[in-house]
């Protein structure tokens, strides 16, 4: 029975609920008439949202007005004073923020760091602007006239050790530093006065004065021997000229396959003869134009003549005796057989085949290097430890021309096959190219590092090569007036460097490091290297005809190379 209520009831709450669509009331008195049983049935609680206070308006607080707390007094902070400058107008862009600076040094503190800097750059600036004034100065560039200038502002005219080229700086520095304290004018005022006294004096006071020129005036007879070398150098270099065309424009000339056999002879080059030249080590070596007779020279202060006829042996001709100290070299004249020699006793001297002394040259005043003929057989060109090079006249012994231009000793000399041209080399790491007819320095080389010992121009007429002691051998274009091939030929010094004199097929070095080495024209390769020597190689000279190559050393011995095939053609003709 309770069962069937209880469906009932279930059956109420149905339709209860379905009525409650209608209205709210209706469903709301059908609950209240069930009767819930002990089991009813679990229903989820329903949890009703939850109530918002209603916010009550903030009431507006008028503010409150506080007084603030008063900033700490700091001690007054002393700034260091500023440095005086030099002029008013010298400051730059910092003249901009002096009321800064001036605002903020009151409250900063400058740090003994920061003075430091500040102070490194002022002086810096000082230095600068001194540097300025100086370069705006006038300053003698002749030596006699710094020194006399230096003497008049009351400072010591040299320093020791010091050059021509710091002594003027020097003064430069300090008439700019007259300048920025004023006093320069006083002092030129003075000097001044005392060029008008000294004009008010006599003439022969007023050549006692200072004064150059800015050229050396050259004697008739130089002015005679340029105009000979002008007009000697015209026809050769247009002979030069015309020959070159005629072998490019010529179908049958094969210049490559002439290079190939002139360097596959260098390549077969092999010793030939050995002989002892002297009891002290030899310092130069030349052949005669024809190649029969061979000069040499030695620290014994003698040289020789050798008969190169009689291969594979040389016989001595004649010992050539008149020098007192070491001989440093030996040249063959061009034309004749006139031999040229040089040595430490300051002095060249001229001999003819028979031992007979024809000329003295005297005149340097250090020992000679190197000397060379001119292709004219005219004239003799000498190098010299005093700075020096020299030109002399073979007929009369006179000199012609004193040049300068090296800032140390001058030590290689070679002259162009035109004889338009004479190259110079030193112990300033720099070769130099003059011109005989005007006597300018057309041409300064410069790529050395050491000093350059050798120099030879090629007779194509416009490579140069130089070798010294960076151990390297430089080839030069004169045309572009570059260096085209920087060669590491050796281990040691390049004591000379050869041209071969017929073509300038190939390229001879002699070293220090006892080889002596053949090099190809055409791209500089090594072809050949000649190593019996015992220790250093000093000189280097070659035939006319490129068929035989002279080396002469310190182990005082000569040796002779020659090709294998001009000995096997040599035989045949024996036969």
């Amino acid at each position: 029975m309770g069962v069937e209520e209880d469906l009932e009831d279930l059956n109420a709450l149905a339709e209860s609920t379905d009525a409650a669509v209608d209205g709210q009331a209706a469903l709301a008195s059908a609950v209240d008439s069930v009767t819930l049983q002990p089991a009813p049935p679990i229903l989820p609680p329903v949890i009703p949202p939850p109530a918002v206070p209603v916010v009550a308006p903030i009431p507006t607080i008028p503010p409150v007005l506080r007084p603030l707390a008063p900033l700490p007094i700091r001690p007054p902070v002393l700034r260091p004073p500023a440095p005086k400058r030099d002029e008013a107008g010298s400051s730059d862009s910092d003249s901009d923020h002096d009321g800064t600076a001036a605002g903020s040094t009151a409250e900063y503190e400058i740090t003994e760091e920061s003075r430091l800097v500040r102070e490194r750059h002022e002086k810096a600036m000082q230095d600068l602007m001194m540097k300025r004034r100086g370069a705006a100065l006038a300053v003698p560039t002749n030596d006699k006239a710094v020194r006399a200038r230096l003497r008049r502002l009351g400072e010591p005219m040299t320093l020791f050790g010091e050059r021509e080229m710091e002594r003027r700086d020097r003064l430069r520095m300090l008439m700019a530093k007259l300048d920025a304290e004023g006093q320069l004018e006083k002092l030129m005022k003075a000097h001044e006065d005392e060029e008008a006294a000294a004009s008010a004096a006599p003439e022969d006071v007023e050549e006692e004065m200072l004064q150059y020129p800015f050229y050396t005036e050259g004697s008739k007879a130089l002015f005679n021997a340029r105009i000979d070398i002008a007009k000697f150098s015209i026809t050769r270099a247009a002979l030069r000229l015309e020959r070159a065309r005629r072998r490019r424009d010529d179908p049958d000339e094969d210049v490559d396959a002439e290079i190939d056999w002139a360097l596959k002879k260098a390549e077969s080059l092999s010793l030939h003869c050995s002989e002892i030249g002297d009891d002290r080590p030899l310092s130069g070596c030349s052949f005669s134009h024809d190649g029969k007779l061979l000069a040499t020279c030695s620290m014994s202060g003698v040289a020789k003549l050798w008969d190169t006829c009689r291969m594979p042996q040389v016989n001595r001709v004649l010992t050539l005796k008149g020098h007192t100290e070491r001989a440093t070299d030996v040249a063959f004249s061009p034309v004749q057989n006139h031999i040229a020699t040089a040595s430490a006793d300051r002095t060249a001297k001229l001999w003819n085949t028979e031992g007979t002394i024809l000329k003295t040259f005297e005149g340097h005043l250090d020992r000679l290097g190197r000397i060379a003929f001119h292709p004219s057989g005219k004239y003799l060109g000498t190098t010299s430890f005093d700075k020096t090079w020299r030109l002399w006249d073979i007929e009369s012994g006179e000199e012609l021309l004193l040049q300068e231009g090296h800032s140390r000793s001058i030590y290689g000399i070679d002259f162009h096959r035109d004889g338009s041209l004479v190259a110079s080399c030193g112990l300033d790491a720099l070769a130099r190219v003059w011109d005989l007819r005007t006597g300018r320095s057309i041409l300064a080389l410069e790529g050395h590092v050491k000093p350059v010992l050798g120099v030879s121009f090629s007779p194509n007429g416009y490579h140069l090569a130089t070798g010294g002691e960076d151990n390297t051998c430089r080839i030069w274009d004169l045309r572009k007036k570059k260096s085209l091939y920087t060669i590491p030929a050796h281990a040691n010094l390049i004591s000379e460097v050869k041209f071969e004199p017929q073509e300038g097929y190939f390229l001879v070095t002699a070293s220090y490091d006892t080889t002596a080495k053949v090099w190809s024209a055409r791209d500089f390769k090594p072809v050949k290297t000649l190593s019996v020597h015992e220790a250093k190689i000093t000189s280097v000279d070659i035939t006319a005809d490129a068929s035989h190559i002279v080396t002469v050393s310190h182990d005082r011995t000569i040796k002779l190379w020659t090709s294998n095939d001009d000995v096997k053609e040599q035989a045949m003709d024996v036969d």
